[in-house]
C-alpha cells in the first residue's frame, strides 16, 4: 500500500485535510506521507484525524497510517 496523501512544505492545509476525507471516504484504511514537518508528524497526525473524523492506527518512521470506517454498511472493505 502506498501513500496517497503528502504532507510537503506547506504543512496540513485545508486541501490535504480534504484529500485525506477524500481518500477516507474511498478507501478507509490509507497512509499519510511526511516530506517535511517529520520532527511535528506526532502533533499534525493528531490533528489531522481530528479535522478528518480519522483514527490513527500507527506511525511508522514517517507515515502515519489512518482508518475511518464507511458511512455505508455495503461500501465497508474492513471488518474491526
Amino acid at each position: 500500500m502506498q501513500a496517497v496523501v503528502i504532507v510537503g512544505g506547506a504543512g496540513l492545509t485545508d486541501g490535504v485535510v480534504q484529500m485525506t476525507a477524500d481518500s477516507l471516504a474511498a478507501h478507509e484504511l490509507i497512509k499519510v506521507k511526511f516530506n517535511e514537518y517529520k520532527d511535528e508528524k506526532q502533533e499534525l497526525t493528531t490533528q489531522l484525524c481530528a479535522r478528518t473524523d480519522a483514527t490513527l492506527v500507527r506511525i511508522i518512521g514517517n507515515v502515519a497510517i489512518l482508518y475511518k470506517e464507511a458511512e455505508k454498511q455495503e461500501d465497508r472493505k474492513f471488518k474491526l
